[in-house]
């Protein structure tokens, strides 16, 4: 033990002497670490905002949208449209396999929502029960809609915190009644703030019973007989969802009359699908900036190399007085070795400390919308531990044997 603080002791007379040396090479080194840690902590805190700024749409959820026939396949120019009908949603209720939740959605934007305190207009939503096991439904204070509900037609509805602030300012609107085109609903349910802005448009939604919504206030216009607006739905588990959608081309277009190959004819929005393809640029990202840390944390390595190749040169005379007083060529070579892994060790830990500092510090600061800060990630931090022992093996183990590998008589002639 005596020896190895010894060994330390020297090693950091050495680095003194040579400070400018000594500084650039350590350099090398904590830049190495800290940028291998901070770049792929940087690419972890973008991909966990990418997931939090989904999740608050809801988890594994697919849309599928009224598209355009193709007369042509291929040709957009000849497409006719076709719409969604309440028949289309039973038909794939009991018809699906790899669904775990569907519900239709009715969408107005032309409702004019009145209260006592205020009136607004806001989108208003007809939807089943069972939405809220499809998208992010946070529920603060009441209760979100039911069976009952829904097949009793009630006029009932639960509202967005937007819509409340707007329409029941300072005061409770789980109870009071809500006027929509001069219908009466009563409040049962007030949402949560959803995402980290209040710009989420599920903020400003008021949500019916798709069977009341159906009765009070169809959707209006061309071919729009008991239409409905779009679906949401689950899969039964995530790698099914292709299964899922195809099963749903086929049932629509059986059901309007064409060929469901025709992929023109569809309009899809697979979360599932497009978190899938964003993973895998964010590995290829972390791939790519880890490499760049490790090449950088290499070239430290080797400036570490020529430094300690420099010390076996400036010191040949004191190795071969050492070696001719009785010091054995493991004596030189663990000298020499536990010189270039203390130098290794001591940068690495320069540079991991200070990208924790900094990593803290960014915690601190306000994020923009769909990032979150950097954070140390395990697996990189254990990749630059790895990398730092690898370095400091080679930075020390070369250097050590060259200069135990020296004859004692050749040392001491040296100038």
């Amino acid at each position: 033990m005596r020896s190895l603080l010894d060994i330390m002791s020297q090693s950091l007379r050495t680095l003194w002497a040579h400070k400018l040396r000594s500084f650039l090479t350590m350099f090398g080194i904590a830049w190495g670490v800290g940028s291998l840690l901070l770049l792929v902590g940087l690419g972890e805190g973008f991909r966990s905002g990418q997931d939090k700024n989904l999740a608050t749409i809801g988890e594994d959820i697919l849309f599928m949208f009224p598209g355009r026939v193709p007369a042509v396949p291929g040709n957009l120019s000849s497409a006719k449209p076709y719409k969604f009908t309440y028949g289309d949603y039973l038909a794939i209720r009991n018809e699906a396999h790899y669904l775990r939740a569907l519900s239709p959605v009715l969408r107005r934007e032309d409702i004019r929502a009145v209260s006592d305190f205020n009136s607004t207009n806001g989108q208003v939503f007809g939807v089943t029960p069972e939405y809220n096991k499809i998208r992010t439904i946070p529920l603060t204070l009441g209760r979100w809609l039911n069976d009952e509900d829904n097949s009793q037609r009630r006029r009932v509805c639960v509202i967005g915190i937007e819509m409340v602030r707007n329409m029941f300012p300072g005061r409770p609107a789980v109870g009071s009644k809500v006027l929509l085109n001069g219908i009466e609903f009563e409040v049962i349910g007030v949402l949560a703030k959803i995402g980290r802005e209040e710009n989420n448009g599920t903020n400003f939604r008021i949500f019916l019973p798709v069977e009341t919504m159906r009765q009070l206030f169809p959707i209006v216009g061309d071919n729009a007989e008991d239409a409905i607006s779009f679906l949401n739905y689950r899969p039964r588990v995530r790698e099914e969802h292709a299964l899922a959608k195809q099963e749903l081309h086929q049932i629509i277009a059986r059901r309007h009359g064409f060929d469901p190959k025709l992929q023109d004819a569809f309009d899809d929005w697979d979360t599932i699908e497009n978190s899938i393809k964003v993973a895998k640029i964010f590995n290829a990202m972390d791939y790519f900036l880890g490499a760049v840390g490790v090449v950088t944390l290499g070239l430290g390595a080797i400036g570490i190399i020529n430094i300690m190749l420099v010390s076996v040169s400036e010191r040949t005379r004191e190795i071969g007085l050492r070696k001719a007083l009785g010091a054995t060529n493991r004596n030189i070579l663990t000298q020499f070795f536990v010189e270039g892994a203390f130098l290794t060790a001591l940068s690495g830990g320069i540079g991991l400390s200070l990208t924790s500092a900094l990593v803290a510090l960014l915690a601190q600061l306000p994020a923009p919308e769909g990032f979150d800060p950097p954070r140390i990630v395990p697996a990189s931090a254990a990749a630059a531990i790895l990398s730092l022992v690898i370095a400091g093996v080679a930075a020390g183990l070369y250097p050590a044997r060259k200069a135990a590998m020296l004859p004692p008589v050749e040392a001491l002639r040296q100038e």
